[in-house]
């Protein structure tokens, strides 16, 4: 006899939505600072043993992160991604296809204040990724300073997320059964301080780091737009030159993260709080760009490359931004 469950009622629905994203946008800062009190506080109860085998395991294990990381599937694979996607909702679009034999580095535009599109795009399959990639292993590097608290490294690992090196980036790059695909949220946490609803500037100027990765390994490069990603939150005004820039850019040196100071609508209520809105976010895949592979490049020809990668990103946003509501006289601003 088949069973039948019934569907979930739409007020059901919605809590369970807005639930997964608060525990998306609480969960980094929250769960670090747990993993990282569980740690220490468990050397102190008879369950100290738990900590000091996983000091030892940690040693052995110190290079993961750099070598791929350790994805679950099962974590990757929750429902409460899919809740998340639904909040929003979030889109993932193909332009052009990928081939499972080849390696590929993507770049990620804009970063907005939290990353949304490009966590649960390609740190969970909520949006068919291996369904509309068939072949491909994504992964997203991320700071490496959050790596190196524990139990959260291995929650990291378990998406996909890999630490934010060259060596990291080389070991994805140089695997020579392909299949791999390397997403580099480009302007960084910098750019995160100019993320606020309306903006299309993208700190990508003299960003030419990721360039020069791509033509050392020939590996093509994937330009990635994510259509509303910066209108999840508002943000406190800060023109550059100003007081709270200056403070913000110098906390960033010292700690290794921005700190934008963000606000949207509340759990109850839609006047203020930290969740953010639900505004959709549809993160377009471009096409590859093809790139030979030269282990020392010129400055000339990273510039070449680099400026093609910069009108294969501008054409995809003109091509697609009507599409997202974006009115036809804004265009992408490089910084």
């Amino acid at each position: 006899m088949k069973v039948e469950f019934a569907p979930l009622s739409m007020p059901l629905q919605r809590r369970l939505q807005t639930a997964s994203v608060v525990q998306w946008v609480f969960s980094f800062l929250a769960l670090a600072q747990c993993c990282t009190a569980a740690f220490i506080a468990l050397f102190f109860t008879r369950f100290w043993l738990v900590s000091a085998l996983y000091t030892a395991w940690w040693l052995i294990d110190w290079e993961k992160p750099s070598k791929g990381g350790r994805r679950i599937h099962a974590i990757r694979n929750s429902i409460v991604w899919r809740y998340m996607r639904d909040y929003f909702p979030i889109m993932l679009v193909k332009t052009a296809e990928l081939d499972p034999r080849q390696n590929y580095l993507m770049g990620f535009h804009p970063h907005g204040v939290l990353a949304a599109g490009a966590f649960l795009n390609f740190c969970t399959e909520a949006s068919g990724f291996s369904t509309l990639f068939p072949g491909i292993t994504p992964h997203l590097m991320m700071l490496s300073l959050w790596f190196r608290i524990p139990f959260f490294r291995d929650y990291l690992m378990s998406g996909g997320l890999v630490s934010s090196d060259k060596e990291s980036a080389s070991y994805v790059l140089q695997k020579p059964e392909g299949g791999n695909m390397l997403a580099i949220i480009v302007g960084g946490a910098q750019e995160a301080l100019d993320a606020r609803p309306g903006s299309c500037t993208l700190l990508l100027k003299n960003r030419k780091g990721f360039v020069r990765l791509a033509i050392k390994h020939g590996t093509p490069l994937v330009p990635i737009f994510s259509f509303g990603e910066n209108d999840l939150f508002e943000q406190v005004r800060n023109p550059r030159g100003s007081w709270l820039r200056q403070l913000q850019h110098r906390l960033q040196q010292i700690m290794g993260i921005s700190l934008p100071l963000f606000h949207a609508r509340g759990i109850f209520q839609y006047s203020f709080g930290l969740v953010p809105y639900r505004r959709p976010i549809c993160t377009v895949v471009g096409k590859p760009i093809p790139v030979q592979k030269k282990h020392r490049p010129s400055e000339e020809e990273v510039d070449q490359v680099h400026q093609k990668y910069l009108n294969e990103l501008w054409k995809l946003f003109e091509e697609h931004k009507a599409k997202y509501n974006i009115p036809e006289d804004r265009h992408l601003e490089f910084i």
